[in-house]
């Protein structure tokens, strides 16, 4: 079992920033790839970003490229999402997931592939 606790989230204005962090503990060192999803009312879970490792490739939906950028403290088994340039439309819920295995592209944005979650942050953006 690996338990996730997502922190971070929080009220900002359109155009600053945030940084979540997803700290994992259990059975850690299963873990091979971490990915943020999000959540807005009445919408589906999306992906945002993911990572996997050894090689630490990374991967991000496109409309968070340039914006957001997703980084690992191995030693800590800690994950943040950096995110700039908010807007309202990134308001919602920020989840954080992991599964032990790596997960290429098209796996790392399916929410089916992954095992363990966390119970969420929420982001609010103003106008």
């Amino acid at each position: 079992q690996v338990q996730l606790v997502e922190s971070g989230g929080g009220l900002v204005q359109a155009g600053g920033s945030l940084r979540l962090s997803c700290s994992a503990s259990g059975r850690t060192f299963s873990m091979y790839s971490m990915g943020w999803f999000r959540q807005a009312p009445g919408k589906e879970r999306e992906f945002v970003a993911a990572v996997s490792w050894p090689s630490s490739n990374t991967y991000y939906a496109d409309f968070v490229k340039g914006r957001f950028t997703i980084s690992r403290d191995k030693a800590e088994i800690t994950v943040y999402l950096q995110m700039k340039s908010l807007q309202p439309v990134d308001t919602a819920v920020y989840y954080c997931a992991t599964v032990d295995r790596f997960l290429d592209t098209a796996q790392a944005m399916s929410v089916k592939q992954y095992d363990y979650w966390g119970q969420g942050t929420q982001v609010t953006v103003s106008s």
